[in-house]
């Protein structure tokens, strides 16, 4: 991290609620958890009086059959941000450029900055037909946050083949891609994956992820802290990886509320399509509904904080019962 950066670096925005008394759809987080999570967290609780071993062997191999990728490849970190300052700051060097779409996560701007360089901001839809030879470093989110578009397979690794041409790293956050049967790029040449247990297995707090580095290089694992994973995010993080049935049952779940969900919230507003647990909308008067949600005890992601976005609300795709209760705070009318 770039010492001379930090001060005037500011802190990214983010969704998510701690208030009991609302219903939170700010944060696009999994509303179940996998049926041996608990059991695997409370057996944590006496391993957690020693250190874990720091190979992680076994979360390792769970996260390398999750992705399809060979285990030596798998870096654990605590949560996917982790990851993606991990790839950042071994790869960018003061004064450097990295490409990075809008609208988008905003830590990956935040991420470069704090190691000195310039983020090159391009809008998300044209980044794979960019340059990347001028760049050390280029991002991509896919699914991309808060648009909930992803790539298509074969230009993104088009676009990688490109940047491994042109020696630039190529950051793929698929913090979302869970929720898809789309490919990952794991395991690609000259390709860093970022990947997190928060969003499908529901577990924002844990803080569990890893990154997946595709290049012949040891330099991820060899920057990446000691301990990288407590003991309950290790044992959590490779149960919940194994559990296949839960895996394609939230994405057919998701993705039926997601329809649902789009179908009425189009009778009144644009709706971008999307292949994640959320919805981007284009409201008239964002302002006056975000709040109007809220005095309904429902809170909505303001998504104008997101570069490029004016009139904006992100909503989350939650249980059937919840996501008639949003469109009701909306003043939508509940299909039939």
């Amino acid at each position: 991290m770039d010492p001379d950066s930090v001060d005037s670096v500011d802190r990214v925005p983010h969704g998510s609620s701690d208030d009991p008394d609302v219903l939170d759809f700010s944060a696009n987080i999994n509303t179940r958890v996998p049926d041996g999570a608990r059991t695997a967290y409370d057996a944590a609780f006496a391993e957690s009086r020693s250190y874990p071993p720091d190979d992680y062997s076994e979360f390792r191999a769970a996260a390398a059959a999750y992705v399809d990728c060979d285990p030596e490849q798998v870096v654990p970190t605590a949560g996917g941000l982790a990851a993606l300052r991990l790839a950042v700051a071994t790869a960018i060097r003061p004064g450097e450029s990295a490409l990075v779409p809008y609208p988008s996560f905003g830590e990956y701007a935040r991420e470069v900055e704090l190691q000195g360089g310039e983020p090159s901001l391009v809008p998300h839809d044209d980044l794979l037909d960019s340059d990347p030879e001028p760049h050390a470093l280029a991002v991509v989110c896919n699914p991309n946050n808060p648009t909930g578009d992803s790539y298509d397979p074969a230009r993104l690794r088009e676009f990688a083949a490109r940047c491994r041409e042109s020696d630039t790293l190529l950051v793929a956050d698929e913090a979302f891609l869970g929720f898809t049967d789309e490919p990952s790029l794991a395991g690609e040449p000259g390709v860093v994956v970022a990947r997190s247990l928060t969003k499908l297995f529901g577990f924002p707090g844990l803080r569990a992820g890893f990154a997946v580095d595709g290049r012949e290089s040891e330099r991820l694992e060899t920057a990446r802290r000691a301990w990288s994973l407590g003991w309950p995010a290790a044992r959590v993080g490779t149960v919940s990886m194994r559990e296949t049935a839960f895996i394609r049952a939230t994405r057919e779940r998701v993705a039926r509320e997601r329809a649902f969900l789009e179908r009425a919230l189009a009778t009144e507003f644009t709706v971008a399509p999307s292949d994640s647990p959320f919805l981007l909308v284009a409201v008239p008067d964002h302002e006056r509904l975000v709040e109007r949600a809220r005095e309904s005890g429902v809170v909505v992601r303001d998504a104008t904080t997101f570069r490029g976005l004016d009139s904006h609300m992100r909503v989350a795709v939650r249980e059937r019962g919840e996501n008639e209760r949003l469109l009701a705070a909306l003043g939508v009318d509940v299909p039939e």
